[in-house]
């Protein structure tokens, strides 16, 4: 029904925005995303994307020369039709970075902070479970959902890695949350 993207602060894992725009291969779906990137960030950056097409144009059109893009494809392994690897897309075989725009820094060229916190919000909301019957039929359900999850995560829940939630390492909250006092302020 929908698509995802965070923009996740690397240090804190803050995750400052989840946009639940219908899921279309046409270019013109992409830009309100990134108008919204380009709204929030100020600076010059480094942006990397799968090899989903539909970014180009608007990358380069919202983004122009402010920001350092690569696109990193993935040439994953013919998976058998049995066994272990016959549900998924296979093993990744290689990785071929590709430079878009401007110079990005080859060391920096990775997806995979949003994957994985994709895969998070995949495991914590099994909305966006495949073979699953707790799928949204209604965008506006699936985007409250998504809100709710991205303020418990932020707010309430304790991150493994930083032992504090990232509102807190962000410098947003000062304890951890709970449901109720991120339902009241939230």
């Amino acid at each position: 029904m929908g698509t995802h993207l965070h923009l996740d602060c690397t240090r804190c894992r803050f995750q400052a925005r989840a946009l639940v725009p219908r899921r279309q291969t046409q270019p013109r779906r992409c830009f309100p995303v990134l108008e919204d990137l380009d709204s929030r960030v100020k600076y010059r950056f480094q942006l990397t994307t799968d090899a989903y097409k539909a970014y180009l144009e608007p990358v380069e059109t919202v983004l122009g020369l402010r920001v350092d893009y690569a696109m990193l494809v993935k040439v994953f392994a013919t998976p058998q039709n049995t066994g272990p690897d016959w549900y998924g897309t296979g093993k990744i075989r290689d990785l071929i970075p590709s430079d878009i725009i401007g110079s990005p820094d080859p060391e920096h060229i990775s997806t995979s902070y949003v994957e994985r916190s994709n895969l998070t919000l995949r495991m914590q909301l099994r909305r966006f479970t495949r073979l699953t019957n707790g799928f949204s039929k209604k965008l506006d359900n699936l985007k409250s959902a998504v809100s709710l999850y991205m303020a418990w995560y932020n707010f309430c829940r304790i991150h493994g890695t930083l032992k504090v939630t990232p509102a807190m390492e962000a410098g947003l909250a000062d304890h951890v949350w709970s449901l109720e006092e991120m339902l009241r302020f939230g």
